[in-house]
């Protein structure tokens, strides 16, 4: 059912609190303070800081915090004599996604030439292992899943680019076409933009190239909670080029471990994959210290996984 046939419209409560949230942004300083507070390194800043970047004084820059706080935008942590403004955990995606749209809109539709460049270069890197139709192929389906399944607004022709060689690269491992002897490993939970995140990120952190490592959503999300980028930068680990992708068929042929994490039977089972499901808390809406507990615990069945791969640490 689309949207216009649903008979159930949005409720006043609803469209009040959404309605408040809009207008607590419609301010050009407000946008610049809640863009600063998103990118500093731990998502967090301080009034004084604020004020001295832009060159605004403390009062101006405290009553426009005061409004988004007022209005759930934006989350009050006293330590000590010192104050830190915070996006509210459940408002990061929407408030980190607006604000890069407003800085960098981009076309959901790549130009046939450009579908056509990627597919060359995708042609002289997999060359003698796949045909050119088979890239083709391969380019114009990961366009259309990354644009209209996953949501992707942001990079889409570098996007489509890795995600079709990703696959395709799968694709080769599963057939045996190139010969590297070394576990593969898949992440897959709804978003794949939390625990799967996480647990590949950690694992390629300590295995390096000892494991091929990838990860997949049943339902993926537009871009990756900048709260789990955070807790992954706390204890050393880099979240990389990494981005939200849809499950395939071919990277779950080509893993040796298949790991779900809350996306029920959405994972194909085939035969010689050993399966294992993390029963773990979605980290979706919860605040950075609950997001570390889940964090910590991926960490523990991560270097226990490893343990299992005989690989040392």
């Amino acid at each position: 059912m689309s949207p216009r046939d649903d008979p159930h419209p949005l409720d006043r409560a609803a469209a009040e609190s959404i309605a408040r949230n809009l207008k607590a942004m419609a301010d050009p300083t407000r946008v610049q303070l809640l863009s600063m507070i998103v990118e500093s390194p731990d998502g967090r800043a301080l009034v004084g800081e604020l004020a001295a970047t832009l060159g605004l004084t403390q009062p101006t820059v405290s009553h426009h915090v005061r409004i988004m706080a007022d209005e759930g935008l934006l989350e009050r942590e006293q330590k000590g004599r010192e104050v830190w403004y915070s996006v509210t955990a459940e408002r990061v995606t929407d408030v980190t996604e607006s604000l890069r749209l407003d800085r960098d809109p981009i076309a959901r539709i790549i130009a046939p030439a450009v579908l056509d460049r990627i597919t060359g270069d995708l042609a002289e890197r997999f060359r003698g292992v796949f045909s050119p139709e088979t890239i083709d192929q391969y380019v114009r389906e990961s366009y259309t899943l990354l644009a209209e399944r996953a949501g992707i607004t942001r990079y889409l022709p570098s996007l489509t680019a890795r995600f079709a060689a990703d696959r395709l690269r799968a694709l080769a491992d599963s057939r045996g076409l190139i010969g590297e002897d070394i576990p593969d490993v898949l992440f897959v939970c709804v978003k794949n933009a939390g625990r799967s995140q996480l647990a590949s990120a950690i694992l390629r952190s300590l295995a390096g190239d000892r494991v091929r490592v990838r990860s997949a959503g049943s339902e993926p999300a537009g871009q990756i909670n900048p709260i789990i980028v955070a807790a992954l930068d706390e204890i050393g680990v880099s979240i990389g080029a990494e981005y939200p992708k849809p499950l395939t068929d071919e990277v779950v042929r080509a893993a040796d471990y298949v790991i779900t994490m809350g996306c029920g039977d959405a994972c194909p089972v085939y035969a010689g994959r050993r399966y294992l499901d993390w029963d773990l808390a979605d980290p979706v809406g919860l605040p950075l210290e609950r997001v570390r507990v889940i964090r910590d615990e991926i960490d523990r069945r991560v270097r226990a996984l490893l343990s299992e791969l005989l690989l040392p640490e």
